[in-house]
């Protein structure tokens, strides 16, 4: 891999056994961050994690940025990034980073999200502006990116009003909550060979609502249970070969798009469609996760897709590696780290 030996490195949450497996199966050195009650979990893990650096909080991760450029680190994001560091730290980072910085605005702004998939031609659920009237069931969802915490749902006007009153966050939208099955398709766009590649997909099991599904809705009155949607585990998934067929069309519009919205780069390396599927076979996307996503984790042996195009296993965390040494084999690092 050239003269230069690099490492890589991630903190210690998220996808990062995965980032860092992948890492070490293509002969990367490792290093993980992680504070001090995450420890034990990393240690146990030494055969592929060459090292710990332990740092009492995520505030003080910018310290070690010196450290980590002199060892010729690149840092590999996921979604425990924005949410530990912020995002200004994340756009500061001087450690060279796997991925477009710039892509963060777009995928943390909802409003701009939305903007991103309109462009590409992409059904998404109707949006209430501030004074529509609701007239339907909404799904009410904060910014950025936090596994699903500070969303609520609400039935009407009156609801939401009420709802409204108590809720913390301060930037938030509120759309239409369509009826479908939940369906998250990982990708991956290499700029070295301009594909977009199927990883896998998996549907999120999120408290309480989907354990609130498993009661009969004659028993749920006088419950008083407010579904909540925050994500605790990741289930594998197959989808209809013809389902799979439109979903890339759509991944390959996001990417082309993302060129024009965000040059000269755009959206490169893992991301996710995080779709609902309705009764009718429409595919709505309800949000786009601009990097690897934990639903990737059911996959660290590779999935039924990536075995149509690997004869080894490939986790979206070692294909992220992959793209890495082919970059540095062929003298085009700088394309793939900002």
């Amino acid at each position: 891999m050239g003269n230069k030996i690099y490492t890589i490195v991630t903190l210690g949450s998220h996808s990062a056994l995965q980032i860092l497996k992948g890492a070490k199966d293509e002969g990367f050195k490792t290093v993980v961050v992680a504070t001090p009650d995450r420890i034990s979990l990393y240690r146990s893990y030494s055969n592929f994690i060459d090292k710990i650096l332990e740092i009492n909080s995520w505030e003080e991760f910018p310290k070690l940025e010196k450290d980590l450029l002199k060892k010729n680190c690149i840092i590999i994001p996921h979604g425990s990034f924005v949410a530990y560091l912020g995002m200004d730290e994340n756009k500061k980072m001087k450690v060279p980073y796997f991925g477009n910085k710039l892509v963060l605005d777009w995928e943390e702004n909802r409003k701009m999200q939305r903007e991103w998939m309109e462009k590409s031609g992409i059904k998404v659920p109707h949006r209430f502006r501030k004074g529509d009237k609701i007239d339907r069931q909404v799904i009410v969802k904060s910014y950025g990116a936090a596994g699903g915490k500070g969303y609520f749902t609400a039935r009407n006007q009156k609801e939401f009003d009420d709802k409204l009153k108590n809720y913390s966050e301060e930037r938030f939208i509120v759309q239409e909550y369509v009826i479908g099955v939940p369906v998250y398709f990982h990708f991956f766009y290499s700029p070295l060979t301009k594909k977009v590649e199927v990883m896998s997909i998996d549907k999120r099991y999120e408290t309480n609502v989907d354990s609130l599904g498993r009661i009969p809705a004659q028993n749920q009155k006088g419950l008083n249970i407010e579904p909540t949607f925050e994500v605790v585990a990741n289930i594998p998934m197959a989808v209809r070969e013809s389902m799979l067929t439109e979903a890339v069309l759509m991944a390959e519009r996001v990417i082309e798009t993302s060129q024009t919205l965000i040059p000269p780069k755009g959206l490169f390396g893992p991301f996710c469609l995080e779709t609902i599927i309705t009764s009718s076979e429409e595919i709505y996307i309800i949000e786009i996760s601009a990097r690897i996503v934990a639903g990737t984790n059911c996959f660290i042996n590779g999935s039924p897709y990536t075995y149509l195009n690997y004869d080894e296993p490939m986790s979206t965390g070692r294909r992220i590696a992959r793209e890495i040494k082919n970059a540095i084999k062929q003298n085009r690092l700088k394309e793939v780290l900002d």
